[in-house]
């Protein structure tokens, strides 16, 4: 299976946003069974995996990773055991009109193998499953099962009538809806890989209006992952150690320096020299680049520049502070950034792992996480 061979960081982030996800159930629901949009449930396994999101395509798979094509869905369990649309053949309707059950069956199966086996050569994956977020009262499940080719030489013929048919193989249980001309399939709930209690919130409205209201800092702090204490790590603020500010042209606001004309994106992480001191083989020397890994599995060049190497910085420069006032910090461009905004947000430092002497990674840490590893390590 999937999922449980997936770092547990990337779990833990899944389960844990499913159980939000499941939360704001009253948003749309009066049921006590959890809601969960199939958009969402799409978007979240990409996020959460760093999978391809292919869910906009007219594929048969909704993502893929590792040579692996991925069918996401999420329905209600019901008794145990539920059909669940797979396919639609609208476009193909027309060729359905004057054939027999028999031959009908062979052309929907026909159909539906064509599809997976074009999917599977357009995006070069060697293997097809379904993904199922499942849901029953108070709870989310994960099951993860095989997307098979419809066997053509096993089919049955189940039963028939002028609105059905319901067929299966050696492998599944089918039944093509003729007014839609949508093929279900039925999905049995059994060897639940994951298991997430949900607690549904009975005024959701009010918990986002008192986001709102306060800013974003209680979100942020669900943002946060577990320190990866097994790893070499530093803690770096984004701040003036000396001031407990962020200087007006320097560190994040390198930009509003004086001197040389500067892009608006220039910035820098300061590095406290004491970091140097207590672990003088962390970081590399200033003549030396390495590969910085950001929490969204995307990377940038990074060298320790300036005297006494006292700044981390991106190459191109504008990439590093791109990513952290735009993307992240969302600092309209020409805006000072100021402790007082980074303390809104619920930030105020970075966590640079070491993975090898040229691989590094950077994560946000929580309000007061550099001077607690300070305080730790002096």
């Amino acid at each position: 299976m999937f999922i449980n061979k997936q770092d547990t960081q990337n779990k833990e982030y899944y389960e844990k946003m499913l159980t939000i996800m499941g939360s704001l159930s009253r948003l749309y629901s009066e049921s006590d069974e959890p809601y969960l949009d199939y958009r969402v449930a799409e978007n979240l396994f990409c996020k959460s995996f760093s999978a391809e999101n292919l869910s906009r395509g007219c594929t048969s798979a909704d993502a893929s990773l590792n040579g692996i094509g991925f069918g996401i869905k999420t329905f209600g369990e019901k008794h145990g055991n539920t059909m669940e649309k797979v396919a639609e053949f609208n476009a193909s309707s027309s060729s359905f009109k004057d054939l027999g059950v028999e031959d009908l069956v062979q052309e929907i199966a026909r159909l539906r193998n064509e599809r997976i086996e074009t999917t599977m050569k357009i995006y070069a994956l060697e293997q097809m499953m379904y993904h199922c977020v499942t849901r029953t009262k108070g709870k989310m499940h994960v099951i993860e099962t095989p997307m098979h080719f419809i066997d053509t030489e096993s089919i049955k013929i189940m039963s028939s009538n002028k609105t059905s048919i319901s067929f299966k193989d050696k492998h599944e249980e089918y039944s093509f809806i003729f007014s839609k001309n949508t093929l279900f399939k039925r999905f049995i709930i059994k060897d639940v890989v994951t298991e997430v209690s949900i607690k549904i919130l009975e005024e959701p409205f009010d918990l986002l209006s008192g986001i709102m209201h306060s800013g974003i800092s209680r979100v942020a702090e669900l943002a946060f992952s577990p320190i990866e204490h097994e790893l070499p790590h530093v803690f770096l603020p984004l701040y003036a150690t000396r001031s407990g500010e962020v200087g007006e042209g320097s560190g994040l606001n390198l930009w509003n320096a004086g001197g040389r004309k500067r892009d608006l994106d220039e910035a820098y992480i300061p590095v406290p020299a004491w970091i140097h001191k207590k672990f003088p083989n962390f970081f590399p020397d200033r003549e030396t680049s390495f590969e910085l890994i950001l929490p969204n599995k995307m990377t940038m060049s990074a060298k320790i520049c300036q005297e006494g190497g006292k700044a981390l910085m991106s190459n191109p420069n504008l990439a590093l502070g791109k990513w952290i006032l735009r993307d992240i910090l969302n600092i309209p461009q020409g805006e000072v950034v100021t402790y007082k905004k980074l303390e809104d947000i619920g930030l105020d430092a970075v966590v640079i792992y070491k993975l090898s002497d040229n691989k590094y990674k950077i994560d946000f840490a929580k309000i007061g996480s550099y001077d607690e590893f300070e305080e730790q390590e002096n």
